[in-house]
């Protein structure tokens, strides 16, 4: 009797092994595509320059983005000086990577992992970027002379981390987010706004709660800012403003003076920090435009960048009234 040959059973271990890869490359292509129909198409998305053109810069993801501006919203809003945003945002960048996660070593979470067990909040306090950013800052407050320490001193006075010395690693990233996000850096922080599929809410609605959420409500306020032609009430004696608006469009006046508040920050940097904060929140909330001081961010529908507008038009009648122009996509 002949012995079977072996070239059929090798034949179809080959065909097996053939099918299995090609399952593998399909699940690859198909999270690919999920990956850039949902805006996490592989590349950073965001990025900030150095403002004094040595070429130093950072990359990092619209969801970072964000987070950072929302760090950075809150710790001006306390009236805390630049130099608190950098320890926060280098705080945050080692703690999540700007993320903010449901998980950490032991009962950590969020932003800054920090720990219901330890009193930093209840668990859906910690959560919340606004939340735990603010409590962040209020224990910074509390250090003695915290801005004339070094960064990773300060920041480990407020975590009582296992690692201190992990936090001065980030600090050069941080001050170039600080710079931007405070405001003082003009035009260098830049977002391709690839909008987000999964975005909870959008249009000129959901920016202005997401203003009043980061900045707080008293701020609009003072600026007399309006949001698809509605003013936001503004306190007595209201500060004398003159903005328009249309549907798709929020506009928040800042005053081209020279009035500084308690930390120094001058109007026009308050102008730059609007703006900045709007572009970095520009895939979540399907921000396409952005216009502030003679300088104008597109969006998904342009390249991304800051260009100056012409002394013309819109442009230039935004320029001169100091008012941040943010449009949406709906």
């Amino acid at each position: 009797m002949p012995e079977p040959s072996p070239t059929r059973p090798k034949r179809r271990g080959r065909l097996l092994r053939i099918s299995a890869a090609l399952l593998v490359l399909s699940a690859v292509a198909a999270y690919l595509v999920v990956q850039y129909v949902t805006g996490g198409g592989g590349a950073p998305g965001c990025k900030v320059l150095s403002g004094t053109g040595d070429g130093t810069s950072y990359e990092f993801t619209p969801e970072q983005a964000a987070n950072a501006a929302t760090i950075a919203a809150v710790g001006t809003g306390r009236r805390m000086p630049e130099r608190a945003v950098t320890i926060a945002l280098a705080t945050a960048l080692q703690e999540s990577g700007l993320r903010n996660i449901e998980h950490g070593d032991r009962d950590s979470l969020g932003l800054f992992q920090q720990r219901p067990s330890q009193g930093w909040g209840t668990e859906q306090q910690i959560m919340d970027p606004d939340y735990a950013s603010g409590i962040f800052y209020a224990h910074l407050a509390k250090v003695p002379n915290y801005t004339d320490l070094p960064l990773t001193v300060a920041a480990q006075r407020v975590q009582r981390s296992g690692y201190p010395e992990a936090y001065a690693k980030h600090e050069p990233d941080a001050t170039l987010l600080a710079a931007a996000l405070t405001g003082r850096a003009a035009a260098t922080l830049t977002c391709d706004g690839r909008p987000e599929r999964t975005a909870a809410a959008t249009g000129p609605d959901a920016v202005r709660a997401a203003l009043v959420r980061d900045f707080g409500r008293d701020a609009l306020q003072e600026t007399g800012a309006e949001v698809g032609g509605t003013a936001v009430p503004s306190p007595s004696p209201s500060p004398s403003v003159t903005a328009t608006a249309h549907g798709r469009t929020v506009t928040v006046p800042v005053p081209d003076g020279t009035r500084t508040d308690a930390t120094g920050r001058g109007e026009r940097q308050r102008g730059w920090q609007l703006a900045h904060w709007a572009v970095a929140n520009s895939s979540a909330l399907h921000i396409d435009r952005v216009v502030y001081a003679g300088r104008e961010w597109t969006g998904s529908g342009g390249d991304g960048q800051w260009h100056t507008t012409g002394s013309q038009g819109a442009g230039g009648a935004e320029q001169s009234a100091g008012a941040v122009r943010i449009v949406t996509g709906q």
